[in-house]
């Protein structure tokens, strides 16, 4: 009892229950609150604060509710019935504890979702994690804001089932369409289904963060409408499967000399070993072999045999040169970051590529950095 007397002082029980204003008997409720969560207290001193709690509670000011909810809205230390009484409460007081309380099991989360209505629906939304239990429960039951919301959580995990319902729900909701799109990871049934429900704009996001299969892709790229929206070198470097992604690209043609010098100056290292298998008629080993580690005529040779146009040897050297040469250079480089020095360094080497293709790795260079700038303004 003697940690719990240090840490909850006379004086402040004192003030909490008989303080002359509102304001004062507030701050008294914050210290308490406070002192509690950082006190170390062992069993029985635990259960005193409890039922300070408890009291707490009960308080019939909403502001010193309202001041314990704040407080406590993160801390392990509030009973589980204190937090559902709170999240019954006002809704000055039950949003916070709703937004942020790790107490609550996802049972408690599904009865708040349930029974809460639209605000709290909305702060179980925003919560710092959710399971797939809840967000399919939000999908099912919650309104455009809220499932929009959920949506653009990325700590909020859904099944495929949770984000095609969301999907058949708000067909035609463009928040809700964007907040899908934006998300950091999707199913592929997912992405193959929103790439048909949205603008341009959003296609153009969605084709450059998330996979789509090959079948797809090529159907893209037949559509005239969409082939100024896709960029191959993009997808190839995002494709799961680059054998087939390259087996399909020559079947139809487009795996071009020039597909493939992008796609190398932008450091899709596996994509060009397959394609270049693929168009040479031999096993990716041979391939590998033959680009990395056969010395310097190795790449010439298989480019010979891939039928690769002999004034773009110096260049795929040259990309293969800066490949490794980054690799070297070890360091922590996110993807874009990657690509663009991948492009800096191809560009500055003595290569003979055409203006055409020079031109699109610049303008790639000018659109990373001014994204970039972008989102630091």
């Amino acid at each position: 009892m003697a940690t719990t007397r240090a840490a909850l002082t006379e004086a402040d029980i004192r003030m909490l229950v008989k303080g002359a204003t509102l304001d004062e008997r507030a701050l008294a409720a914050h210290k308490l609150c406070r002192s509690i969560d950082r006190a170390m207290l062992g069993e029985e001193d635990r259960q005193v604060a409890h039922d300070i709690l408890r009291v707490m509670a009960t308080d019939a000011a909403e502001l010193v509710r309202r001041a314990m909810a704040v407080t406590l809205k993160n801390s392990m230390v509030l009973p589980h019935d204190v937090a559902m009484r709170l999240a019954r409460d006002v809704e000055t007081v039950s949003l916070p504890i709703i937004s942020f309380s790790p107490v609550f099991s996802d049972s408690d989360l599904a009865e708040i979702v349930r029974v809460g209505g639209p605000l709290r629906q909305l702060a179980v939304a925003k919560r710092p994690k959710l399971s797939s239990r809840i967000t399919s429960l939000l999908v099912e039951q919650g309104g455009e804001e809220v499932v929009a919301t959920a949506c653009s959580n990325d700590n909020a995990r859904f099944s495929e089932v949770g984000l095609q319902k969301a999907l058949d729900r708000f067909a035609r909701s463009e928040q809700v369409l964007r907040a899908v799109a934006y998300r950091a990871a999707l199913p592929l049934s997912v992405t193959e289904r929103l790439v048909d429900m949205v603008g341009d704009q959003l296609r153009d996001h969605i084709l450059a963060n998330h996979a789509i299969s090959v079948e797809r892709t090529m159907e893209l790229i037949v559509d005239a409408k969409e082939r100024a929206t896709i960029d191959l070198v993009d997808q190839a470097g995002r494709a799961s499967d680059p054998k087939a992604f390259a087996a399909h690209l020559h079947g139809a043609g487009r795996l071009s000399p020039s597909l493939l010098l992008r796609a190398l100056a932008h450091g899709h290292m596996a994509f060009f070993e397959w394609g270049v298998a693929e168009l040479a008629g031999v096993p990716h080993h041979r391939a590998w072999l033959m680009i990395h580690d056969a010395g310097p005529l190795g790449l010439t040779s298989i480019c010979e045999r891939a039928g690769l146009p002999p004034r773009l040897y110096s260049a795929f050297r040259a990309g293969v040169d800066a490949f490794h040469g980054l690799e070297a250079d070890g360091g922590a480089l996110d993807r874009e970051r990657f690509q663009e020095r991948m492009i800096q360094r191809f560009l500055t080497s003595s290569h003979a590529t055409s203006r055409e293709d020079s031109d699109y790795l610049l303008e790639r260079m000018d659109r990373a950095a001014n994204r970039r700038r972008a989102l630091s303004l």
